[in-house]
């Protein structure tokens, strides 16, 4: 015990872990990214249900056998449900890649697979019952059961508050959350678990261990929430300041924070990656550190830490949404008190009498009322993603902000950010992006210092219960871009535009730029909102400046199909000849050589994602292109794209969004760069 003592109180054994733990994280991220993805498809895995989410048409759970698996079931939600949490299975069906994200700077799938340690997906086709649960797992299973049977309304915000799943919260609602800057107080932190200790202090105060007792409480809530790390961090922090007292220790705050730090680090340094846990964990030590200066009374304290957190959080957060709410200092004043004496504990006490939840019902309608209201009067401020350099410069500042206690480096750290925001004038390039959205279509162009943004397409799945696009809003405002100059429609098809108002919604559109023929309900609906916001919109226009370049849209004839109306467009940048063929067929190709005397293209995005219908052997040849590019979804059911398209486009590099992910061209000083975003 003396020799623990001596190293806890050793300043440098807290170096030597902070260092040790920076090497772990930097080795583990360069082993993982050398590993094999893809994966050999077995039999049946054997293993015990540790979580069960149903949601929409799917079942999904966690199997932890030798590896963790993450289980889908399609279709068939009644298979597995609460009773099954904790039961030994062996389920049959297929291994399936866990991928990255295919359009950068958006939300990166295989990295929150990592930090959960999920080994892969397996989509389930039967399931056998091997053993039943443990009385740990049969507890839990009760309270899934008893939360599930409370009201639509209050289901979600008790699942929320007990068990750390917020799956049955509307992603409406939450992204309002999210806009106000408020989400954090739905996620299970150091207020919800000091208001749990606080209580179990007060009724244990007479037990003379009830630090014990508190401290397997604290584990049983980390088994309930299944140890998500903002719980961990908490609940570590709380054992390790008992170890502290126990061994006589001087109390010291930040160092049981690094020490805290670097035990769910070394037990798992994908955690990096959790939002939770940068939060959770930055916020902290701002809090530690600046404690002294955190005084007044309640209110004061309370506008002292919001707009601490909101400080020394601030690169989190950017590079999380991209922007921030200039109300979120106010909104926080406003909501945790409400959340913590209000909210929590009525939440607390109705999971125990239920049939006083209308009482819970009145205050959500309070706070996603209130909140819809305050989303209305948000003021955001886009700031595009931070380098790495940047946001080294920006806790530096921080730093010596501490140390001198000199605020004046809080407005350099302002003044760096503003910089930062306008960074993208002075970027003399031209960007040509290609975007993964699956089985459709959408391509940007980008002039230099942003003078001119073109964008073409917007993709779009049927019966989809998400955006496809939501990907390319969140890329173009990572890039600092929220405004597009011309949004041009290659033509009418689903695929192409069916989220083209959902783009419309979140950017400050110039105007809209449709193809030959006549308008279908597609069109019609698109137009509608754009006389609602009184954007201007064309349709067969000849030709589009851009800066000193020109965008020629080649015009034949009318058909009498969608698809060979499409507007097939033509440039030259810096030197670099681009051809973009929307759904265009081998007819008006031929009408193309015809009418034009164009050749030698250097970029050709394939026509109808590389279906037989287009891309003939004679137009190929005429156009002998350099670089081909090809949208299109993985195992998409048409079978896309063609293999005698492939073998005629087989003398040009080829990139497929279903393979390569989105696709980058760049063209700085006549030399042109390519870059993939690769699953």
């Amino acid at each position: 015990m003396k020799k623990l003592k001596i190293v806890l109180q050793s300043n440098y054994f807290y170096y030597f872990i902070v260092i040790t733990c920076i090497l772990f994280i930097i080795i583990n991220i360069l082993i993982s990214k050398d590993q094999v993805n893809s994966v050999n498809n077995i039999e049946y895995i054997e293993g015990v249900i540790t979580n069960i989410i149903i949601k929409d048409d799917k079942t999904l759970f966690l199997l932890k056998s030798d590896k963790k698996v993450r289980c889908i079931i399609y279709n068939n939600v009644d298979t597995i449900n609460s009773d099954y949490l904790g039961s030994k299975v062996r389920v049959y069906g297929d291994m399936q890649d866990i991928n990255s994200n295919t359009i950068p700077n958006t939300f990166n799938y295989k990295n929150y697979m990592k930090y959960n340690k999920i080994n892969y997906n397996y989509i389930v086709k039967n399931i056998d019952i091997i053993d039943n649960p443990n009385l740990l797992y049969t507890i839990k299973s009760t309270i899934n059961k008893k939360i599930n049977s409370y009201d639509d309304k209050v289901k979600p915000y008790i699942k929320l508050f007990i068990l750390g799943d917020k799956t049955l919260l509307d992603e409406n609602t939450y992204k309002i959350y999210q806009s106000n800057g408020i989400c954090h107080l739905f996620a299970i932190s150091g207020m919800h678990i000091g208001i749990i200790i606080l209580a179990l202090s007060k009724i244990l105060k007479r037990l003379r261990y009830k630090a014990i007792f508190i401290s397997l409480f604290l584990l049983f809530f980390m088994f309930l929430t299944d140890f998500c790390p903002s719980v961990e961090r908490v609940c570590l922090f709380y054992f390790l300041k008992n170890v502290f007292e126990y061994l006589n220790i001087r109390k010291c705050n930040f160092k049981i924070l690094i020490l805290t730090c670097a035990i769910l680090v070394l037990t798992n340094p994908f955690i990096i990656y959790n939002n939770g846990f940068l939060y959770s964990f930055i916020i902290t030590l701002g809090i530690i550190l600046y404690g002294n200066k955190i005084s007044g009374n309640y209110f004061k304290k309370l506008i002292i830490i919001s707009i601490l957190s909101i400080i020394i959080s601030l690169p989190i957060t950017i590079n999380i949404n991209y922007e921030l709410n200039i109300l979120a200092v106010l909104l926080n004043i406003i909501y945790v008190p409400f959340i913590t004496f209000i909210f929590f504990p009525i939440l607390i006490f109705i999971f125990f009498i239920p049939c006083l939840s209308s009482i819970l019902c009145v205050l959500i309608d309070i706070l996603e009322l209130s909140n819809s209201f305050f989303d209305s009067l948000k003021i955001i401020v886009n700031i595009p993603k931070l380098s790495f350099i940047i946001i080294v410069l920006y806790y530096l500042f921080i730093i010596i902000m501490y140390k001198s206690n000199n605020y004046k480096f809080l407005i350099i750290n302002i003044l760096l950010l503003f910089l930062f925001k306008n960074y993208s004038i002075f970027d003399s390039s031209f960007y040509v992006n290609f975007f993964d959205v699956k089985q459709g279509d959408s391509s940007i162009i980008i002039s230099p210092h942003r003078k001119d943004v073109i964008l073409i397409d917007s993709g779009g799945i049927k019966n989809s219960n998400y955006f496809i696009s939501d990907n390319i809003i969140i890329y173009l405002k990572s890039i600092g871009i929220l405004k597009i100059n011309t949004f041009i429609i290659t033509h009418g098809d689903y695929d192409h535009m069916g989220e083209a108002i959902n783009l419309v919604n979140n950017f400050k559109v110039e105007k809209v730029i449709f193809n030959c023929g006549e308008f279908n309900d597609l069109e019609e609906n698109l137009i509608k909102v754009l006389e609602k916001k009184k954007i201007p919109y064309y349709s067969c226009i000849n030709e589009l400046n851009i800066g000193n370049n020109k965008l020629y849209f080649l015009k034949t004839k009318e058909y009498d199909n969608e698809n060979d109306n499409s507007n097939v467009i033509y440039t030259e940048i810096d030197g670099y000849k681009f051809m973009f063929m929307g759904d265009a067929g081998i007819e008006k190709e031929k009408d193309i050589l015809h009418k034009y005397n164009i050749s030698n293209i250097d970029i050709l995005k394939v026509g109808h994602h590389g279906s037989k219908t287009g891309s003939s052997e004679g137009f190929i040849n005429e156009m002998s292109p350099k670089y081909s590019v090809i949208s299109v979804g993985k195992n998409n059911r048409y079978g896309h794209p063609n293999k005698e398209v492939l073998n005629i486009l087989e003398d040009t590099k080829i990139y497929r969004t279903d393979q390569d992910g989105s696709i980058m061209f760049k063209i700085k000083n006549n030399k042109l760069k390519i870059e993939t975003c690769s699953p």
